[in-house]
């Protein structure tokens, strides 16, 4: 099956993990033996302590939020048994006890490593917070997919 095919499922079943509040799904899609998390906000992590630490912080995450996850792929590219991935990670916070939804939206360029069973998964996770550009007076667009659900309600109300 294509490297890139292969990617992208596994990307959506790091989407699945975060829409489901799945920790150990998650973790299914980060390289077993360890990789290197270097997440805004807090220190780096390797190896096994990079999983724990991402146990951590999604248990934290799931346990106060309802999590939707769009993830904009801007580009895979295999070379061999690694392969990269860069985009952006839109995030949609519901607070569990009520309150004002937060919206995140991180950079991220992700390392993926072919396992020996020719399973794909992240080695190195790399994100920051993004920065709306503003140019000429115009914002960029960000949550696509909110905007595009709240035009097709519109248009049936109307």
């Amino acid at each position: 099956m294509d490297d890139t095919y292969l990617i992208n499922a596994a990307k959506t079943k790091f989407r699945d993990a975060y829409n489901h509040g799945d920790v150990d799904r998650l973790l299914s899609v980060f390289d077993e033996e360890g990789f290197t998390d270097m997440s805004e906000g807090g220190p780096s992590f390797f190896s096994a302590d990079a999983r724990e630490a991402l146990r951590e912080r999604a248990t934290q995450l799931f346990a106060q939020y309802h999590v939707r996850l769009t993830a904009i792929v801007i580009e895979i590219a295999v070379v061999g048994k690694l392969a990269y991935d860069y985009g952006w990670h839109e995030f949609t916070l519901k607070p569990k006890g009520g309150g004002e939804i937060v919206r995140k939206r991180h950079r991220y360029l992700e390392v993926w490593k072919k396992d020996s069973s020719g399973e794909w998964r992240i080695s190195s996770f790399i994100n920051n917070a993004d920065v709306r550009e503003e140019l000429g007076g115009h914002a960029s667009h960000w949550f696509l997919s909110e905007e595009e659900a709240a035009d097709v309600s519109g248009a049936a109300k109307s």
